[in-house]
């Protein structure tokens, strides 16, 4: 399952570490098999639709991908995707415009799970959430928080008139003196190019995170993309809260 060639033929992804698998266990997600020490088992009681083989951590360690393997290994089914109704757009909504580094995806699923945000919107060239990294990234968000993926300008095209569409752009008004409201997109560029140039018209909103850099003539050219997203939905949450 390591290879998203063979995720996709079986339809099913791993997940690995204590955390991680009680939280899937507690979700909407299909957990077929278990691999795990005896002294997981013992103190986990877990289903009998499940099935379970305890093995050694020696034999963990083989099957694990984790350089320093846990106490368990889940293999779990892709999730079946359904299409967003329009009740989403009465919150905050994170849309991810290429976003390909796996930690930063799956930071960015726990920074959402965080401040309460259930839904992000990922382009169809954003790195796959079932990809090893990013499924140990989120430390268990993953199970809370729904994530699509669809053709951006496309969903664009459908989003209420009166839904604001917020971007981080270099031209954008300092977010800390915005009047920002407790609905609608927020929409996060790729690590390098930033935000594609075919979804920047259909932002309403343009935003800057400030640099408080002393020497202004050398401070940091950019921000991660999954640090900006943090203070950005900070900065909502806070307005209203």
């Amino acid at each position: 399952m390591k290879l998203s060639k063979f995720r996709d033929e079986y339809q099913q992804f791993i997940a690995e570490g204590d955390k991680l698998v009680c939280d899937l266990l507690l979700s909407n997600y299909k957990i077929s098999d278990i691999f795990a020490t005896k002294d997981w088992i013992e103190n986990n009681p877990v289903s009998n639709a499940i099935s379970v083989t305890e093995v050694t951590e020696n034999e963990l360690e083989r099957i694990s991908q984790l350089s320093t393997p846990n106490k368990v290994l889940a293999i779990l089914d892709y999730k079946k995707l359904t299409e967003s109704g329009n009740d989403i757009f009465n919150e905050l909504i994170l849309m991810l415009d290429e976003i390909k580094d796996p930690g930063n995806m799956g930071t960015i699923i726990r920074i959402a799970d965080w401040f309460g945000i259930s839904n992000i919107i990922c382009s169809n060239h954003s790195v796959e959430i079932y990809n090893p990294k990013v499924v140990q990234s989120t430390m268990g968000s993953i199970a809370r928080v729904n994530v699509t993926y669809t053709d951006l300008k496309v969903f664009l095209d459908n989003v209420p008139t009166n839904i604001p569409i917020y971007g981080t752009l270099l031209d954008g008004e300092n977010i800390y003196n915005q009047d920002l409201s407790s609905n609608g997109i927020i929409i996060v560029g790729n690590e390098s190019r930033g935000i594609s140039k075919e979804i920047i018209p259909f932002i309403t909103k343009k935003i800057l995170i400030p640099a408080y850099a002393q020497n202004k003539e050398s401070k940091a050219e950019s921000l991660n993309a999954s640090v900006a997203t943090a203070i950005v939905c900070a900065e909502f949450k806070r307005k209203f809260n």
